[in-house]
């Protein structure tokens, strides 16, 4: 090099790549986890069917009835089935091979898959089934969703759980991204009928990847499912102060800023119905932002003040999308609160999945479930009833605010929350001390299966 021409910065480059590994998913998970591996290609298949019919199915109630109120009672209807079989999935997924009851549940939810799509292609589709339908998914989901949630923490090693919940966000993320923008175009043009049909390949695919996951018994004495240990889960969830905590916070949020209800009436009253898919996919497009830069999640330890934030954050964008009178930047609002949601999804599930033992690790997910599921079919409800009396934008607006003060006033009643640190929480130290005595157990046996046979 010529002793006139400038250097280069020194180590320019090797920043960049630092920079670049801090930001990029970590992806230890995957490859150390054969079933892991099983586990995300079915949700990925699954979840991304799923968003279709998650699409059609407000767009069909509009098309039969025109009312939204018509469109949030759909809530409603999963409101009771969901806490029920949520709570009572989670006493089953600590008593019972929890990859069985995956496998049936998910076999019971394609079966009414297949069961809309028959409705649809009824020369006059009625709407009594599809309210029916929602009610029954929404018992298959509550029987699944817990023992789902807490194979995870059994088939990753302890250390990967952050990395393995950030990969799983990654692909629930690009599902809603593609899943809505595609029925979009598919409702408009071939019918719900086509995105039904599609959702019901998709969960045949997910069962044939499932069956591939090896058994996951149940720990050793563990509790036969009963109301008693339904009840033992719950209060082991309000002795927990700090998971209290996270279940208010992702209630308050769903209950007073998730407007998705009433996005058909917000795309029409801005004369953009061509925007309804990416009003759909706009907050999955932000989750997916931040889900495929979410090396740095791995490096925070006090997820409780991380959750906060994201949820004041959450319901802030969620009031900026119903102020604006421009598309775009509702659009932008709602990308704002998927980011923001998504990390405070990652927050949660750390906290969960680091510090809630084994043995109830399944009715904590049925508990779980009800925090960030009956708060999306309350505030469908809540969302449906307030655009018909204030208006579709002020419905929104104002539940956003609602949102922030909430969360507020959650994380100052529950300090416990804001002090959480897996550096020094006691109950994060017990599930990791199980956990590595649980890993070299199962390394022990695998060793003496493969040593050889002697005389």
């Amino acid at each position: 090099m010529n002793d006139d021409e400038p250097p280069h910065p020194p180590g320019t480059s090797g920043r960049l790549r630092t920079l670049v590994r801090s930001l990029a998913p970590d992806l230890s998970p995957w490859r150390a986890s054969r079933d892991f591996r099983f586990l995300w290609l079915s949700g990925c298949v699954t979840s991304f069917g799923s968003y279709l019919t998650y699409v059609a199915v407000p767009m069909q109630i509009k098309e039969l009835t025109g009312s939204s109120f018509a469109v949030g009672l759909i809530g409603a209807f999963e409101l009771v089935p969901l806490i029920v079989f949520g709570l009572w999935g989670g006493a089953l997924a600590d008593a019972l091979d929890r990859r069985k009851l995956v496998l049936r549940a998910e076999a019971g939810l394609g079966l009414l898959a297949g069961l809309l799509l028959l409705n649809a292609l009824l020369p006059s589709p009625l709407l009594w089934p599809i309210y029916l339908v929602a009610a029954l998914v929404a018992a298959c989901d509550g029987l699944q969703r817990p023992a789902l949630d807490s194979l995870t923490p059994r088939i990753v090693p302890h250390q990967h759980l952050t990395a393995a919940f950030a990969l799983n966000s990654l692909y629930r993320n690009a599902a809603s991204v593609a899943g809505p923008a595609l029925a979009g175009v598919v409702v408009a043009f071939s019918g719900v009928g086509t995105a039904y049909a599609l959702d019901v390949l998709t969960f045949a695919a997910s069962l044939l990847l499932l069956v591939r996951i090896r058994a996951v018994p149940p720990a050793t004495g563990a509790e036969r499912p009963s109301v008693r240990a339904v009840l033992t889960g719950v209060r082991y969830a309000w002795s927990r102060k700090d998971l209290l905590g996270t279940y208010t916070i992702d209630l308050c949020a769903m209950l007073f800023a998730f407007p998705v209800a009433v996005f058909p009436f917000l795309a029409s009253e801005l004369g953009a119905d061509w925007a309804l898919g990416p009003m759909y996919a706009a907050s999955a497009a932000g989750a997916l932002l931040v889900g495929a830069t979410s090396g740095w999640t791995s490096r925070i330890h006090r997820h409780g003040r991380l959750l906060v934030v994201a949820a004041v954050g959450w319901g802030a964008a969620m009031a900026l999308a119903g102020l604006s009178g421009s598309i775009w930047l509702v659009l932008l609002g709602l990308a704002l609160a998927g980011g923001a949601d998504e990390i405070s999804g990652l927050a949660r599930s750390t906290m969960w999945n680091q510090s809630i033992p084994d043995e109830v690790r399944g009715r904590m997910a049925g508990v779980e479930l009800l925090s960030y599921s009956v708060g999306p079919q309350l505030g469908q409800v809540r969302a449906g009833t307030m655009a018909g009396l204030v208006g579709v934008r002020a419905a929104v607006w104002s539940g956003g605010l609602i949102c922030v003060a909430a969360v507020l006033a959650v994380a100052a009643a529950l300090p416990k929350l804001l002090a959480y640190d897996d550096r020094t929480d006691p109950h994060t130290a017990a599930v990791r001390a199980g956990h590595e005595r649980a890993e070299r157990e199962r390394e022990q046996r695998r060793e003496r299966e493969a040593a050889p046979a002697t005389d």
